[in-house]
């Protein structure tokens, strides 16, 4: 009989994989809806019921989230917005995060063993690539396709084969139907190519320089990258001037990234969210086995310790390119959370080639021993870490990748205002008047989706009958009560109650009050007592 082996590397893959999978997707509306992810959702549900998607070049940033989302939302029989779930938005980037795990699988040829492993590790249980593989926002979208077309790119440099370079341009042409900030990663790209050309490839394999046949396939490339933007970006040829736009968009976002004071930061704003708590400021040690590991790739990639020539330009490349994104983002004044997924993955991939350097150095059996239980113990670490961030202190502002993070205060009003209505002799079709400064009520546009007679306002609009529910900021207090007490003619007049007797708040320190009906309120009480 024929011995059969067994591929542990596979193995092993599929299970990190598998753990990758678990930590993106279990649970994913425990966390409320962020304001970003609530107007992502209702832009979407444009799509969805009217089969209509135009680009604004001002907000929203790039199509490939939205025309992502209707594949879930199929799936899952939803046809209006109603239907759809946070489950259904935050599939999507939960998706491109697993891609990340999978798309090492391009670098096979140019990691070990050692480092493909341990990348794939701490790509799997890095906290921020899991936390924001749950949010749906388009920077996991754009991370993937990034790293699509590095991995692609590497492919054809090995391999000279034209396919993989018309892979690496479809992959650009989703990283622009993205995000803008697209155009950073592509300058970054380019010069750690340049960087990695000119600081030699002597002794490295590779196929003969062919300048025209090199020149075609560039040519292809560009190409495939210029038609699925164009494609996406014109809502597959309906919209053409999203084309145009696409690209006057960046005057927009220059001046937007000088003009939002609330997201302007120093420079060593990301570093310190890997580095130091964000309420307490002490140093923390959350992210230290992605710090040591990617600190030791660094070291071995600069002084050529254990570097075959396998590697050797891939190494190069990415240290490159994780330092120059790093660089460029650090000097932006503009700063998010998320935005530095892009050098924070650069650093994932450093920290592969740091646990293979560690590695090679002990070249004795009980060295090598003891290594495996220290990363085994340090992989545990980093796992519980992305855990307890994802999971138990995802709303919590000591939690460095929680950015103005909507309480789980209003999952709860929206529950009640549901309650509310489903007692109100208009059932979903019931009134309900909200007010805010400047717009500021996301993400309950999200959570009254399905409430399709709720009004916004910035004001209290005297004109209009009171609201058997007034949802209002503490400011407007006064005027609500003009509105509900002194306006309706005499007998008219109703009393109104909290909706809750304790404070609630939209996001941390940011309180939002209601009011609803007496009658109305008696009727959810009786309607409980019969339930009873």
């Amino acid at each position: 009989m024929k011995k059969v082996s067994v591929n542990w590397a596979f193995i092993f893959f599929l299970l990190v994989l598998a753990g990758g999978a678990a930590l993106r997707l279990c649970l994913l509306d425990q966390r409320p809806m962020h304001t970003d992810e609530a107007v992502h959702g209702i832009k979407f549900g444009e799509l969805l019921e009217q089969h209509r998607y135009r680009y604004d070049p001002v907000e929203y940033h790039g199509p490939l989230l939205n025309y992502s989302t209707l594949i879930p939302a199929a799936l899952c029989g939803a046809r209006t917005i109603a239907e759809v779930t946070e489950t259904t938005l935050r599939t999507v980037p939960a998706v491109y995060g697993l891609l990340l795990i999978l798309g090492l699988l391009l670098l096979r040829q140019g990691m070990s063993r050692t480092a493909l492993a341990a990348a794939a590790v701490t790509t799997a249980l890095a906290p921020a690539l899991v936390f924001y593989s749950r949010y749906y926002i388009q920077e996991m979208l754009l991370t993937a396709s990034v790293f699509g077309v590095i991995g692609c790119g590497f492919r054809y440099a090995r391999s000279r084969r034209w396919g993989w370079a018309v892979a690496a341009g479809i992959c650009l042409g989703l990283m622009h139907a993205s995000k803008e900030t697209a155009v950073l990663s592509v300058g970054a790209m380019g010069l750690a190519l340049l960087l990695t050309v000119l600081a030699g490839r002597e002794g490295e394999p590779g196929k003969p320089f062919q300048p025209f046949k090199l020149f075609g396939h560039l040519v292809g490339a560009a190409a495939a990258a210029v038609a699925v933007s164009a494609l996406f970006y014109s809502s597959f040829f309906t919209h053409p001037s999203g084309i145009i736009d696409s690209v006057l968009t960046y005057v927009n976002y220059a001046g937007k990234a000088a003009s939002h004071e609330w997201h302007q930061h120093p420079w060593d704003y990301y570093f310190r969210l890997l580095l130091v708590d964000p309420v307490s400021g002490r140093i923390t040690w959350r992210e230290m086995p992605l710090l040591v590991l990617s600190l030791t790739g660094i070291a071995g990639i600069i002084s050529g310790y254990g570097v075959t020539f396998e590697d050797r330009r891939l190494r190069k490349f990415l240290l490159f390119y994780a330092l120059i994104l790093s660089g460029g983002y650090s000097l932006l004044p503009y700063k998010t959370p998320w935005s530095m997924l892009g050098f924070y993955h650069g650093f994932v991939l450093l920290a592969g080639f740091g646990a293979a350097v560690l590695f090679r150095a002990s070249s004795r059996p009980a060295f090598r021993i003891v290594l495996i239980i220290v990363f085994t113990a340090a992989a545990g670490y980093y796992g519980r870490q992305s855990w307890l961030l994802n999971f138990t202190y995802d709303t919590d502002p000591r939690n460095p990748w929680v950015y103005a993070q909507t309480t789980r205060d209003i999952p709860a009003m929206s529950r009640r205002v549901h309650e509310l209505a489903a007692v109100h002799p208009d059932r979903k079709g019931m009134f309900i008047e909200v007010v805010a400064p400047e717009h500021d009520y996301w993400p309950l546009p999200w959570y009254f989706r399905d409430l399709p007679n709720t009004g916004w306002w910035t004001f209290v609009d005297t004109h209009l009958p009171a609201a058997p529910v007034i949802i209002a900021f503490p400011r407007f207090e006064g005027a609500v009560l003009k509105q509900v007490y002194e306006l309706p003619p005499p007998g008219e007049t109703h009393l109104y109650l909290p909706v809750f007797p304790e404070p609630v708040y939209l996001r941390p320190n940011v309180e939002i009050r209601g009011y609803v009906r007496k009658d109305l309120m008696d009727r959810l009480a009786q309607s409980g007592a019969d339930n009873g």
